[in-house]
């Protein structure tokens, strides 16, 4: 992480959820963020205090750049992390849970499709995701062959013409699966998001890092 006189602690977050629910954590620590990502097209966001700036990332680089030191700090789901830890073992140090943008992990199918029948011991299903670390140890703890097929979106999109028998995906109030006509039938886990830390920034910078991890875990219980 390269030291400056104006910036000192980087977090990476990603857009929705997770940065609408960071900021009340901030706050309490007695930083506003200056602007709004949805709203703005930039990527480095400075906020009130001159020793903190925010990444704007996809999710599911949060962890990329904490593990490279590109960010000293990120906030991602479990969901996120669990795939990038499959990847990269102890990469990244994990001290909070933040209680933050909860929701499940689930298997969801067709409305019209018989998941009891299809999930018998020694059954093969196709199963589009991009959490295949989670789905195929799921399925083999119930005895299921599952084919994997990795997408990046419109997860739903997968058994109506037929690509896939099942989903696996992170799932919120469920309105989108209902709109695409399909139903959950399993849940996988829970899931809520976790601050990450850059080991070497802990190591080096940890002195400056620490009142702002404290205030997470004091704004997170």
């Amino acid at each position: 992480m390269k030291e400056s006189s104006d910036i000192q602690i980087t977090l990476a977050l990603s857009k929705g959820r997770i940065f609408e629910e960071t900021m009340p954590l901030l706050a309490e620590a007695g930083i506003q963020v200056m602007e709004n990502p949805e709203k703005s097209r930039k990527l480095i966001i400075p906020t009130s205090s001159p020793n903190l700036r925010l990444l704007i990332l996809r999710a599911s680089d949060v962890p990329t750049y904490v593990q490279y030191g590109a960010a000293d700090l990120g906030i991602a789901g479990k969901d996120v992390l669990i795939e990038h830890s499959a990847q990269h073992p102890g990469s990244l140090y994990q001290p909070i849970d933040l209680n933050i943008a909860k929701c499940k992990l689930s298997v969801a199918v067709r409305k019209d499709f018989n998941y009891v029948n299809a999930v018998k011991q020694g059954a093969r299903l196709r199963v589009a995701t991009k959490y295949v670390k989670l789905t195929r140890e799921y399925f083999a703890t119930k005895g299921v062959y599952v084919d994997i097929i990795k997408l990046y979106g419109s997860m739903e999109l997968a058994p109506l013409v037929g690509l896939a028998d099942a989903i696996v995906d992170v799932v919120s109030t469920g309105d989108t699966l209902r709109v695409n006509g399909l139903v959950p039938v399993e849940d996988i886990m829970q899931i809520s998001s976790r601050l990450v830390v850059n080991r070497a920034s802990l190591k080096n910078r940890g002195d400056k890092l620490k009142p702002l991890m404290d205030a997470f875990y004091k704004a997170s219980n």
